[in-house]
C-alpha cells in the first residue's frame, strides 16, 4: 500500500475498525463535497458537472466489480434496487437466502404475499437449490460474522436449476474480487469498504436478465430516459437501452464525493492489493484472539471481517479507550481496512487481553 498516499487521505482520531458499519471518507472526497456544497449555496449550480461525476462513479465501480458501466445503474439505496428486483418477480416466486441474511437483502420479498422466501444455513445454500427455485439472494459477505459465501457453488446451482441469482456485495466490494458478469443482479451500498458518502449505491444488471425483460423499470423517472434532457415532459419516448432504465435521480453531493473514493480505491490497487492487505490484518486478529484467556474462537476463515462470538460486551468498553468497532448478534465484529495498521491489531489484542 502507498503509506504516503493514505497518509494525505486519511486521518482518523480513532483506532477506527467499523468499516463493515461505515467507510471513512478520504480527504480528496470531503473537499469536493465541502466546495460543491459551497457552491451549492451560493447559487453556483451545475447540473451538468454533477451528472459528469455520476457517470464517473458509475465507470469507476464497473471497473472494481468486473463489469460495463452501461451494466450498471446508480441509487442510493440497496433495499431500493432490491425492492424493484423483488417487485419484477412473477406471483409464485421462490426465494432461497441464507438464515439471518442482512434484512435488506431479504425484506423486500417479505412483503409480497405472493412469493415465498425461504431460509437455510449459509453452509447449505448450494445444496437447497431445487428446479422451484426462482432467484437465490444472498451478500458475498455475511454482515454478522464476515463468513464468505461458496459463490462459485451457489452459481453452479442456481444455474443447473434455471434459477436467477442476486448478490450483495456491499460488505465485499472493495477487498474481495469480483466478476459481477457472473450474476443476474449485483447491488452495492457503497459506503462502506468503497468509502463513498452514504448515499451513494450501484445496481449491475446482467445483459440476459436485461434483455429477458426479467426487471420492470417501476421507478422510470425522467433520469431513466434514453435522452433525458431531450425528453422529461409526458411520458417518456424511449427508456435507456442499458441498465440507466432502472435508475433513480442520485444524491448530487454523494455522487461528487463517491467519484473522489472509488478513484483512490483503483490508486491503491483496487481490490486485489486492498484485500491482500485487510486480510492480513485480520488473520493476525484472528490468531491473537485464539490466544487470549476466556476461550473465545474467531469465526473462521479469511475474511477482512472477523467477528468473535460472546465478546460483543467488549464494544463499549473499547470505545471508551478510543477504539471503534460494533457488537452484532452477541460477536465483537472488527473490519480490517486500507488505513488500519498492524499498531491497530496489536493495540485491539492488548486491550481485549487488559
Amino acid at each position: 500500500m502507498d503509506e504516503r498516499l493514505l497518509a494525505a487521505e486519511f486521518a482518523p482520531e480513532v483506532c477506527y475498525l467499523n468499516t463493515a458499519s461505515h467507510g471513512l471518507l478520504p480527504a480528496r472526497t470531503v473537499a469536493a463535497v465541502t466546495q460543491a456544497a459551497t457552491q451549492m449555496g451560493a447559487g453556483r449550480i451545475d447540473q451538468a458537472s454533477y451528472d459528469a461525476e455520476a457517470d464517473a462513479a458509475r465507470a469507476a465501480f464497473a471497473r472494481l466489480v468486473g463489469t460495463a458501466p452501461e451494466r450498471v445503474a446508480a441509487g442510493s439505496a440497496v433495499s431500493t434496487h432490491v425492492g424493484l428486483i423483488a417487485a419484477s418477480l412473477p406471483s409464485g416466486a421462490r426465494v432461497l437466502a441464507p438464515e439471518n441474511e442482512f434484512s435488506s437483502v431479504v425484506n423486500p420479498f417479505t412483503v409480497r404475499e405472493d412469493v415465498e422466501l425461504r431460509t437455510v444455513p449459509l453452509e447449505a445454500l448450494a445444496d437447497a437449490v431445487d428446479d422451484s427455485t426462482t432467484l437465490v439472494a444472498l451478500s458475498a459477505v455475511q454482515s454478522v460474522d464476515g463468513r464468505i459465501a461458496d459463490l462459485p457453488a451457489v452459481r453452479e446451482a442456481a444455474r443447473a436449476a434455471g434459477a436467477r441469482v442476486m448478490l450483495d456485495v456491499t460488505q465485499a466490494a472493495g477487498w474481495l474480487p469480483l466478476s459481477a458478469d457472473d450474476y443476474d443482479y449485483v447491488v452495492c451500498g457503497a459506503y462502506k469498504w468503497l468509502l463513498c458518502p452514504r448515499g451513494t449505491s450501484f445496481m449491475v444488471v446482467s445483459r440476459q436478465a436485461q434483455e429477458a425483460g426479467a426487471l420492470r423499470p417501476l421507478h422510470a423517472g425522467w433520469v431513466a430516459g434514453a435522452s433525458p434532457w431531450e425528453d422529461c415532459y409526458g411520458p417518456i419516448a424511449r427508456l435507456a437501452p442499458n441498465a440507466r432504465a432502472y435508475e433513480q435521480p442520485v444524491p448530487f453531493l454523494s455522487y461528487v464525493g463517491a467519484a473522489r473514493s472509488l478513484a483512490l480505491v483503483e490508486e491503491l490497487g483496487g481490490p486485489q492489493a486492498v484485500g491482500a492487505h485487510d486480510r492480513a490484518l485480520a488473520a493476525r486478529f484472528r490468531a491473537g484472539v485464539a490466544e487470549l484467556d476466556g476461550g473465545y474462537e474467531p469465526v473462521p476463515g479469511d475474511s477482512a471481517i472477523v467477528a468473535v462470538p460472546g465478546l460483543g460486551h467488549a464494544a463499549e468498553r473499547l470505545a471508551a479507550e478510543g477504539v471503534s468497532l460494533s457488537a452484532r448478534e452477541g460477536n465483537l465484529r472488527a473490519g480490517f481496512h486500507l488505513y488500519n495498521t498492524l499498531d491497530d491489531v496489536d493495540r485491539l489484542l492488548g486491550l481485549l487481553k487488559g
